[in-house]
């Protein structure tokens, strides 16, 4: 865990100093940027609350990626699961009329349902077919964007946006008084507190369970894991099926949270973007959360930059991708700080060994 803690920062380094190149390059100043880029998205009370509601998809979109990842699997289809989801969830809060504390309850487990069972698919073709799961999970994305795309149109359609669902009723969303006025007017809401109590979850299944045991074994060596009897086949499912679960939490956190209904046409980027946070949390859930955080920084406090400086907005984008781009490459960081404590050792090897002769 020590070593993952030390390349994620690497990663962030590195991304911070390409940014850095990136607008010095262009004639800007880069300590003016990136001091406006963390204002924005720390400045005051409200900023910060916009800055933990944007990361709150990502928390989920990124669990969903990294608990995948444990147990060996690339599940790529989160985006996906996360808007399927999400349509479940609003169908249930828009249809059904019963008391708040019975609606919102209902919504989530309808769009963690939503998400596992889109992801589901992939986990059976995997298990029965040895069809790798990447290829399926991205035509579920697919057929999961257009499924949803009719659906909208036709159960849930706002009669006066052709591209738009209904709003949901005030008791169907997570948003509450009492977080928008803590944090003085922002769009933080409940989804949030839902995303702390999973990731506090998953920890506690993936290091403290059997069955977290077992899933752990199946991505470290296949078939050592069925030598020993565990159940290879039935754990892909399951994996995939909680990566799923997962994911539709994180599509009810975004269209029931920070919006309040779906607009059609649009696969979240939430869903990839949370491949390079479960990379740069080194896919543990602790990891993940303040990982999102930090991505949820950056986006929140991009507009801000860009609006405080003459930095173009084509700039703040390429920083955010840079330091995904070395997220994604955080095995290399890792191979590079293993040479250089082996060089290390040596050296200290040899000066031991001819202080010896001596």
């Amino acid at each position: 865990m020590k070593n993952s803690i030390v390349v994620s920062l690497c990663a962030v380094l590195f991304g911070l100093l390409a940014g850095a190149v990136l607008m010095l390059a262009t004639g800007h100043n880069a300590v003016e940027g990136y001091r406006f880029l963390f204002q924005g998205g720390l400045k005051n009370a409200e900023r910060i609350g916009n800055t933990l509601a944007i990361a709150t998809p990502l928390i989920f979109s990124g669990l969903a990626v990294a608990f995948a990842f444990r147990t060996g699997l690339f599940n790529i289809g989160v985006a996906g699961q996360l808007l399927f989801g999400a349509f479940c969830a609003s169908v249930v809060g828009i249809h059904l009329d019963v008391p708040r504390i019975l609606l919102l309850p209902l919504m989530l487990i309808a769009g963690a349902l939503g998400g596992a069972v889109w992801a589901v698919v992939p986990g059976l073709l995997k298990a029965r077919f040895n069809v790798h799961e990447v290829v399926s999970s991205i035509m579920m994305n697919w057929i999961g964007f257009w499924a949803v795309y009719y659906g909208v149109r036709t159960f849930i359609k706002n009669p006066s946006s052709e591209t738009e669902s209904k709003p949901l009723p005030e008791a169907a969303t997570l948003k509450t008084h009492w977080m928008t006025d803590l944090f003085q007017g922002s769009f933080i809401n409940m989804g949030l507190l839902v995303a702390i109590v999973v990731v506090i979850l998953i920890a506690f299944i993936i290091a403290k369970t059997t069955f977290g045991y077992e899933l752990k074994a199946v991505g470290y060596n296949r078939s050592a894991a069925e030598y020993a009897g565990i159940a290879v086949n039935r754990s892909i499912v399951y994996s995939m099926a909680i990566s799923g679960a997962i994911a539709g939490l994180g599509g009810v956190a975004l269209y029931a949270g920070n919006a309040n209904n779906i607009e059609i046409g649009i696969l979240p980027s939430q869903g990839f973007d949370g491949i390079a946070v479960s990379l740069l949390g080194a896919n543990h859930p602790l990891g993940v959360l303040l990982s999102a955080i930090f991505f949820g920084l950056l986006y929140s406090g991009r507009g801000f930059m860009n609006a405080m400086t003459d930095i173009p907005p084509e700039i703040a984008d390429s920083i955010i991708a840079i330091i995904i781009y070395f997220s994604a490459t955080s095995v290399l960081i890792e191979r590079l700080l293993r040479r250089f404590v082996r060089r290390k050792n040596q050296a200290a090897a040899g000066d031991a060994g001819e202080g010896k002769v001596k």
